[in-house]
């Protein structure tokens, strides 16, 4: 069954938190664009088609056809996910080091995505949760995966304003340094 409105709704809630998490982290003017393709035709009509509100419409489509056209479309077109930062390399496919600033992206989108799916059961917890739980960093840069995980323990530890507070003076990765 179809449900357009809940699902724009649910994705227009969580952009509005991502945007609110970037501006905090100091990549507000990146946080206007974040996750527009999911008003595309092929992201918005799976998404309203597989829709639930408690978690991604692109598992239930993977679900059940096996691979998320959406998923794919999705991935290739925002640079916040780690998927998009893979290059062929001895005819490989491998991950790239992300840029920190799609790094900032990415902690803000993890944060709101959990929130948005997690509703009054949310903790700061809950995104290091997901990302321990998916094992995503062994699928991404070894150093983004290092800066990602600090970044959520902080989450976990300090809460979110004093992490996008912290996330905001960091420019390089060699910025990151000092927390290593």
């Amino acid at each position: 069954m179809y449900h357009p409105i809940r699902h724009f709704i649910t994705i227009t809630r969580h952009r509005h938190k991502v945007m609110w998490y970037c501006f905090k982290a100091g990549i507000g003017f990146q946080g206007l664009f974040h996750d527009l393709s999911k008003y595309s035709f092929v992201e918005f009509m799976n998404g309203a088609k597989y829709y639930t509100g408690t978690c991604s419409p692109n598992a239930l489509e993977r679900a059940k056809k096996g691979y998320s056209l959406a998923w794919m479309h999705h991935k290739g077109r925002n640079k916040h996910h780690y998927e998009y930062w893979t290059d062929m390399k001895n005819g490989q496919y491998e991950p790239v080091r992300i840029p920190i600033r799609y790094v900032k992206e990415s902690l803000c989108d993890r944060i709101a995505a959990t929130k948005i799916y997690l509703k009054k059961s949310y903790t700061d917890t809950a995104a290091l949760t997901y990302f321990d739980t998916k094992r995503d960093d062994l699928r991404m840069h070894k150093e983004t995966a290092i800066v990602l995980r600090i970044w959520l323990s902080w989450v976990r530890d300090i809460g979110i304003k004093k992490t996008l507070k912290k996330v905001k003076k960091i420019k390089t990765y060699e910025d990151m340094e000092v927390f290593l």
